[in-house]
């Protein structure tokens, strides 16, 4: 298990000093970030907290997943590595399939 958690499901109020408060009570929190879009100014509606050990985001996770902030129960769990969002995406365009002509005789 990682140290770095995923929190979903937080209002879009909620401030980073907000979500560090809500698992200082389960262990020294390393860094609390709420996520934000930068078009709209505002919260995206999820953010990352990182502990100082693995028992402490043991000990949140099992503390805060499920648990209600405000009027929204929170999802908390350990943070994935960020999928590669790179390359192309998707198979549109270039040489292929049945349009065209090429090939297909």
């Amino acid at each position: 298990m990682g140290k770095k958690i995923y929190v979903g499901n937080l209002g879009y109020n909620v401030t980073s000093a907000d979500l560090e408060q809500l698992f200082a009570p389960h262990g020294s929190v390393q860094s609390a970030q709420v996520i934000e879009d930068r078009a709209a100014g505002r919260s995206k509606g999820f953010g990352f907290v990182e502990m100082s050990s693995d028992e402490e985001a043991a000990r949140a996770i099992a503390a805060l997943n499920g648990q209600m902030h405000g009027d929204r129960a929170l999802t908390v769990n350990e943070a994935k590595p960020r999928e590669n969002r790179g390359g192309s995406g998707g198979g549109r365009g270039g040489y292929g399939g049945n349009r065209g002509g090429y090939g297909h005789r």
